[in-house]
């Protein structure tokens, strides 16, 4: 099943996290492997890969016969049941699974997780920070993903920016992002110069790692 061109991901759990996640992933052409107690939902998922499994069994041995300790990374989406979580985060950890992320609801259930060797994500919390800082600022317009790491973002120019050049803001050396493209008012410019200076109500059109987008979002 494994491609060396290609990582091999475990979902285990599909709620709507789950669910949207194994999408996802199977849809960037990535050999995944799910696992959830829904026939619903594994029927559902069985449109984007063979490898869905119906199981109330998250033992080891189970998980073995699934090919979850195949995987490149698994994803444990079981956020809800915290002694579910935890007992399958900490098996699939232990049949040797190198990368093993964690859904959690609360930091005492990811304090938990931590401890048994996992990274931790909290979806609804992350999503909501994000959403928040974004209804705030008035900043972020619209992203475009390309894969799981990099997007396409365009940014309002916050005021501490208006009357710079492209070269003093420094996009490329502070945070990774390229400028791709300048709107101002119905103009549209590609070929960004250094020495464009920005102008109030201009928008920025920027590439580069969700991650480093992120630390600039939380920057303005």
């Amino acid at each position: 099943m494994r491609k060396k061109s290609k990582l091999t991901y475990g979902v285990i759990g599909l709620g709507r996290f789950g669910m949207a996640l194994a999408v996802t992933l199977a849809e960037s052409d990535n050999d995944v492997i799910v696992m959830d107690r829904e026939e619903s939902s594994i029927r559902e998922m069985r449109n984007y890969t063979d490898y869905a499994f119906v199981t109330n069994d998250l033992s080891m041995e189970a998980l073995r016969e699934a090919g979850i300790h195949n995987c490149d990374v698994v994803i444990v989406c079981i956020g809800e049941k915290v002694d579910v979580s935890v007992l399958t985060t900490m098996s699939v950890i232990e049949i040797g699974v190198p990368r093993v992320i964690a859904k959690a609801l609360s930091p005492e259930q990811g304090a938990v997780l931590k401890k048994l060797g996992a990274e931790v994500v909290y979806p609804e919390r992350d999503m909501a920070l994000r959403l928040g800082r974004r209804l705030l600022s008035g900043n972020f317009l619209d992203y475009i993903p390309l894969d799981h790491s990099v997007q396409i973002t365009q940014i309002r120019i916050p005021e501490r920016m208006v009357g710079k050049t492209v070269e003093q803001i420094q996009l490329r050396r502070k945070y990774g992002l390229n400028i791709i493209a300048i709107e101002s008012g119905s103009e549209t410019t590609i070929e960004v110069q250094p020495d464009y200076q920005l102008k109030d109500g201009d928008i920025i059109v920027v590439i580069g790692k969700a991650d480093n987008i992120n630390t600039f979002e939380e920057s303005l």
